[in-house]
Order: C-alpha cells, then sequence, then structure tokens
C-alpha cells in the first residue's frame, strides 16, 4: 500500500478577505483550450435553452467578451432584479467570486462586476464581527441604498477555503443532513 501522509494544516490566524454575500443564483462560466464555452448554476450546466434566470442566454450574447477570463472555471453570483432579494435593480448582474483577480476594473470583462470587498486584514471573529455590523448599519455595497444585504463570505487565504455568515438566521442548518 502506498503511504498517505497527513496534510499540513494552515494558522488560522493569517490573511483573509471579507467580501459581501450578494443573494442571487450562483453561476459560472467555463472556457477551454479551444474556446469551448460552457455556462453553469451551482448544480449543473445550463444552456439558453435550459437557462437558471437568463445566465445562459446573458453570458452567449456576451461571450466575446466574457472570453477575456480565459481557460478554465470562473464563479461568481447572478443576481438582481427578479432574483432573490432583488437589491432594487432594474437588471441583472454577474459578480465574480474572485477579487484576487478580477478586482482589477482594467482586466476584468466589461460585462462583469466583482463582489465587494469590505475588509483584508488577519482572520479573527471580531474582524468578521465588526465588517458584519457596518454592512448591517450602511446597507449593501453592492448595491447602494439597499438596506437588506445577505451577510458575508470569509476567504481565509493560506488555507483556500470559503466560509459565509449570514445576517438573519446564520445558526439555522440551511439544506440536507
Amino acid at each position: 500500500m502506498e503511504f498517505v501522509k497527513f496534510s499540513k494544516i494552515p494558522r488560522i490566524s493569517r490573511e483573509c478577505v471579507i467580501t459581501e454575500k450578494i443573494d442571487g443564483t450562483n453561476a459560472s462560466i467555463y472556457i477551454g483550450e479551444d474556446e469551448e464555452f460552457l455556462t453553469g448554476s451551482r448544480t449543473r450546466w445550463i444552456t439558453p435553452e435550459d437557462d437558471n434566470y437568463g445566465f445562459s442566454r446573458w453570458a452567449n450574447e456576451n461571450k466575446e467578451e466574457l472570453l477575456k477570463l480565459g481557460v478554465g472555471f470562473h464563479y461568481g453570483e447572478w443576481w438582481g432584479q427578479g432574483i432573490q432579494r432583488k437589491y432594487n435593480m432594474d437588471r441583472k448582474v454577474f459578480s465574480l467570486f474572485n477579487v484576487g483577480i478580477w478586482g482589477d476594473n482594467e482586466i476584468r470583462p466589461k460585462c462583469c462586476s466583482v463582489v465587494p470587498v469590505l475588509f483584508e486584514g488577519m482572520f479573527d471573529t471580531h474582524n468578521i464581527n465588526d465588517t458584519l455590523a457596518h454592512l448591517v448599519k450602511t446597507g449593501s455595497m453592492a448595491s447602494k441604498g439597499f438596506m437588506n444585504p445577505e451577510g458575508v463570505v470569509i476567504f481565509h487565504r493560506p488555507s483556500y477555503y470559503l466560509f459565509k455568515k449570514t445576517i438573519l438566521k446564520d445558526e439555522e442548518y440551511k439544506g440536507r443532513r
């Protein structure tokens, strides 16, 4: 039998990025080496004929611009008009999750947005709670003036892991056990 080593355990007191958790629907774009172009929801591939809130149709209409994302999987939130909280929007927006790459307006496709960064610094529950409290007080950074934001997503850089904390019902289990 081949030996399997125990992986290193990342230290929790390291850098994190806290972004606004937007209440829409998860969306993804896959671009292959040969410019293969696929769209997905959180759980399945979608097409303009078998869509998820019009994301695949929108993505295919913006394909030339979206190809600038490059080869690989690109995840984000499809949100706004007619989806979940709606955010007082008159349109839908695709906000990419990877703020480390797509936070730069010069390289991000013009048809895309990025989730708002609320905090960058050491992972600490006080920083997370302070950021969440500020979001409650000031409202959504993704849609200015919208006072019912969902919560935050914490990206712990060393572990490359995401955590979420919602404003309402955070302690309740959502989904199947």
